[in-house]
């Protein structure tokens, strides 16, 4: 009988894991399987970076994967979306090394519109082309709305962010080279930057991943490490992935010698 009762209690532990992985996996949160927020975390402990501005924030999964990892300096959010904001303010909450901004990131401030997606995490400010939502059913916007909008360089003054000890982490569904525009010179400065980088067009207008490779090297940027991201299932092919850039003088020298 107890071993009946111990096999019945097994089995219910194992769907309770199956269902909370998948639960993550939905979340982007799934943080056993995918080290690259641990990687993310390592190297901002070794570069001495207290700092990171999360732009496009979202519900906070980024923010929530980076704590899990073990940083624990501090984080400043910023999401525009309506829906998306209080949940991550809520999540932020209680957190005193996590600020958020109910705001969209770009070149200049003021208001713009942004397409909401059905997934939420799909939105941009740029129109969806075929080659995204054929890939991602789910994806397709369903409404439109209007939100304010900042620049990188108003954040850094606004928060007193020090670039040289910050970590620029942009994604905002192919409007990254709007953000990088708001920087301005503030750009060089920052000691690591993280972008999405699109293979194919994903979003009209967007810049691609020769595009933003080559724009980071001119800013005297080198790759640090990319993260395989968004993939086509009918195909495999990767569409998107994340690149973490770090400034060249910081980079450290594949020799060993640190």
């Amino acid at each position: 009988m107890t071993n009946r009762a111990e096999g019945r209690t097994g089995r219910l532990v194992d769907q309770a894991k199956v269902a909370l992985h998948s639960a993550l996996q939905k979340r982007n949160l799934d943080l056993v399987r995918n080290p690259f927020p641990v990687q993310v975390a390592t190297a901002m402990k070794w570069l001495e970076l207290g700092t990171v501005l999360d732009i496009g924030g979202n519900i906070g999964q980024y923010g929530a994967a980076l704590r899990a990892s073990g940083y624990t300096g501090r984080i400043i959010s910023c999401e525009p979306l309506s829906d998306a904001y209080p949940h991550l303010a809520r999540r932020a909450q209680g957190d005193a090394g996590w600020t958020t901004l109910h705001t969209a990131v770009g070149s200049e401030s003021g208001e713009i519109e942004i397409n909401v997606s059905a997934n939420s995490y799909s939105s941009s400010i740029l129109p969806m082309t075929d080659a995204h939502s054929l890939a991602a059913p789910g994806s397709e916007y369903v409404r439109s709305e209007k939100v304010a909008m900042t620049t990188i360089a108003e954040i850094i003054t606004s928060q007193q962010a020090d670039p040289a000890r910050s970590l620029l982490k942009i994604d905002t569904q192919g409007y990254e080279g709007a953000v990088l525009d708001g920087a301005g010179d503030a750009l060089a400065r920052f000691a690591a930057v993280q972008l999405e980088l699109s293979m194919v067009p994903l979003y009209d207008g967007a810049p691609l991943f020769e595009d933003l490779t080559a724009r980071m090297a001119a800013a005297g940027f080198g790759i640090f490490a990319l993260e395989g991201g968004f993939g086509d299932p009918r195909t495999g092919r990767m569409l998107q992935c994340d690149g973490f850039f770090v400034r060249n003088d910081l980079m450290p020298d594949p020799s060993g010698q640190f």
